[in-house]
């Protein structure tokens, strides 16, 4: 069993001038599943996810990522590993072509990470890679037009294209569909649902029919703490759980 967990915290908590965001928070994800960290506004969510990629720093309490333990690395160290994080607010670079975005993050593998001087030969050997990515996030038609003048859910596209260029064996996504309109998230429903066949995905996400439909695992956080942890079957008729959401105004 121990060895089809991909992600491992024990103890994990953060104290904020003994205000504890996340107390002793114990998570383990499997291999290629897709994991949710749901709770009400305030319960640690994002604090967790700061947490497991070393934004910030624990009080207390070790990570392992594939057996290794991770606590104390540095984020850029961690993501080379192959546990990457993308953000809630979506970070492309707006006046780059959505093909330059892609090639950016793919510089990486070159070993000339973010060497904007670097010649546009030396880039052009990248494009074949960056089409590939732009065309499983279905952004083919949109190639050469700015970022900026994506519409929000297919930057929300891009920015898992970015993620996908840093070849992770581990996704955390930071509340993917926030903003969305209904036929964008069924659209990145269905990315993050094929980008998983190969991959672990760990997500914070408050719509609950996505939420449902997508999750193998959810793991529910109350007050920095683990509320409960299970299918959406079982977890959505847990009674702390309904009293949490209901009694801070969220059904």
């Amino acid at each position: 069993m121990a060895e089809s967990i991909i992600l491992e915290a024990q103890g994990l908590t953060k104290e904020f001038k003994g205000f504890y965001a996340v107390n002793k928070v114990n998570l383990s994800v499997r291999r290629h599943s897709i994991h949710a960290l749901i709770g009400p506004n305030g319960a640690g969510k994002t604090t967790c996810f700061n947490l497991l990629t070393h934004f910030l720093v624990p009080t207390a309490g070790r990570i392992r990522f594939n057996g290794i333990d991770i606590t104390g690395s540095a984020p850029a160290t961690i993501a080379r590993m192959g546990l990457v994080r993308s953000f809630q607010i979506s970070a492309v670079f707006p006046h780059l072509s959505v093909r330059e975005n892609v090639r950016v993050a793919l510089q990486r593998s070159l070993g000339t990470s973010f060497f904007f001087w670097r010649s546009e030969k030396t880039l052009d050997s990248l494009n074949g890679r960056a089409m590939e990515l732009i065309d499983a996030v279905g952004l083919s038609e949109f190639a050469n037009l700015p970022a900026v003048e994506l519409p929000y859910g297919r930057k929300r596209a891009l920015e898992i294209a970015t993620t996908l260029a840093l070849e992770p064996e581990m996704m955390l996504l930071d509340e993917p569909m926030a903003g969305l309109g209904q036929e964008d998230i069924k659209r990145i429903s269905g990315l993050i649902r094929t980008v998983s066949k190969n991959r672990t995905v760990l997500m914070v996400e408050h719509n609950m029919s996505v939420v449902a439909d997508l999750s193998d695992t959810i793991t529910v956080l109350a007050r920095g703490e683990v509320l409960a942890e299970g299918p959406y079957a079982t977890v959505s008729k847990n009674p702390a759980v309904i009293e949490a959401y209901v009694g801070t105004g969220h059904a």
